[in-house]
């Protein structure tokens, strides 16, 4: 009869057994592990090896045990998979590494390479799998996590850029300095282009991604830049885009304004949508200057509600000039268009009529077309002109004198506005 402290020691015996059965015999060779690594870098063109950390011990450790990885061991994993994305290194690339690694790895572990029974090897290969599952979900974790935050740092650095850029940062020399990793060579000219939605746009976004990739696809993506600003899209592109000795205008198709206007149409919720494009400029103080044209741009185009709704700075020339002095443009309204005023209907049919006979070249049949009017009509609502302030539209020498008048009233918003304040 066997005593108590033999019954002991063959329970101990018997366990030890199905210890080495289930794999839990010598330690893998550290040479085997360095060997697999390498092996592995290879089959994933290169990846660094020290990506891998620990992953090999902890697998080799685990088919013994047949326990999962712990916390602290996913964490050291995820912690890699931040590094690798640091590092520039691909997700996919990364994961082949880890899965290269597991394979060759699979026939040297102890559990398997010592196993006496299938059933042995089952539950190793069981163990080896759940534990490459979970060390690859925290790796991708790590990794995407990681590259979430490069995004929104590169994203808050390109904003700080823009902003900087537009309003004429005094510190050229960083200027220059933190717009190289995004490709912009400030001694090159540059033209700023805005974009503004008819409505407020909760989805900016949205927008911005959308108007990017076609402004890429159409430009390129050197010196070139879009972001969201004061809530409109702003679009920093090379000024060197039309051929030389060609004037950039609003009719022509290819130019960046039309454009942009037709990647907007695509975005309902913003319509209807304002483009103004500024003049190009070179250095980082001629990036200010295009914006501050197309700003104003932007905002004179919403006065004359340009029919393509795209303003382009050189277009607007003229009007610039007229609201340089507006107490001056206020004395010619104020001394030429006041008398409209007392005329049937107010003066805002003459004044009508008045831009559109001087937007057709001073042809009455095709003012009439425009305003859907008998030429009988027009005729009648020139002479009015003429009979109420003096000045006869059809005659040139009183042309000018009218027209500026009348481009002066839309600007300033005469007659629902009252006239600047006459000094």
């Amino acid at each position: 009869m066997r005593t108590r402290a033999g019954r002991v020691a063959d329970r101990d015996a018997s366990a030890r057994g199905d210890r080495r059965r289930a794999g839990c015999g010598p330690d893998t060779h550290a040479g085997d592990l360095t060997e697999v690594a390498e092996a592995a870098s290879r089959d994933a063109d290169g990846v660094p090896v020290e990506l891998l950390g620990d992953f090999l011990e902890q697998l080799v450790e685990a088919a013994g045990s047949g326990r999962r990885l712990n916390r602290a061991a996913l964490e050291r994993i995820g912690a890699l998979g931040s590094r690798a994305a640091e590092q520039g290194v691909p997700l996919g690339r990364t994961v082949e590494l880890y899965v290269s690694a597991a394979w060759r790895l699979w026939r040297r572990l102890p559990a398997v390479a010592e196993a006496s029974e299938a059933e042995h090897v089952r539950l190793a290969g069981e163990t080896v799998l759940r534990v490459v599952n979970d060390g690859l979900a925290a790796l991708a974790d790590g990794y995407l996590v990681a590259r979430r935050q490069m995004v929104r740092r590169e994203e808050a650095l390109r904003r700080e850029l823009i902003d900087d850029l537009l309003r004429g940062d005094p510190d050229v020399a960083g200027i220059v300095q933190r717009a190289e990793p995004f490709g912009l060579d400030l001694a090159r000219p540059h033209q700023v282009a805005l974009a503004l939605p008819g409505q407020r746009l909760t989805e900016i976004v949205t927008a911005t991604g959308r108007l990017e990739r076609v402004i890429l696809d159409r430009f390129g993506d050197r010196d070139v830049l879009v972001a969201a600003k004061d809530g409109m899209l702003a679009v920093l592109v090379p000024g060197t885009m039309a051929p030389p000795g060609r004037r950039q205008g609003r009719r022509d198709a290819g130019e960046l304004g039309q454009v942009m206007l037709r990647a907007l149409q695509a975005i309902p919720s913003g319509a209807p949508w304002r483009v103004a494009i500024g003049r190009p400029y070179p250095g980082a103080f001629g990036i200010a200057r295009s914006y501050e044209e197309a700003r104003e741009a932007l905002d004179l185009g919403g006065k004359l509600d340009l029919a393509d709704n795209v303003a382009y700075a050189e277009d607007l020339l003229v009007y610039r000039m007229l609201l340089r002095d507006q107490s001056a443009i206020a004395d010619l309204i104020e001394g030429v268009l006041t008398p409209l005023t007392t005329a049937r209907g107010g003066a805002d049919p003459l004044l009508e009529t008045l831009e559109a006979y001087f937007g057709c070249g001073g042809v009455a049949t095709h003012t009439a077309r425009r305003l859907h009017l008998s030429v009988r009509a027009v005729t009648y609502r020139l002479s009015r002109v003429h009979e109420l302030t003096g000045y006869d539209p059809t005659n040139p020498a009183d042309w000018f004198t009218l027209h500026a008048a009348v481009l002066g009233a839309r600007l300033l918003g005469w007659p629902h506005r009252p006239l600047p304040r006459i000094s």
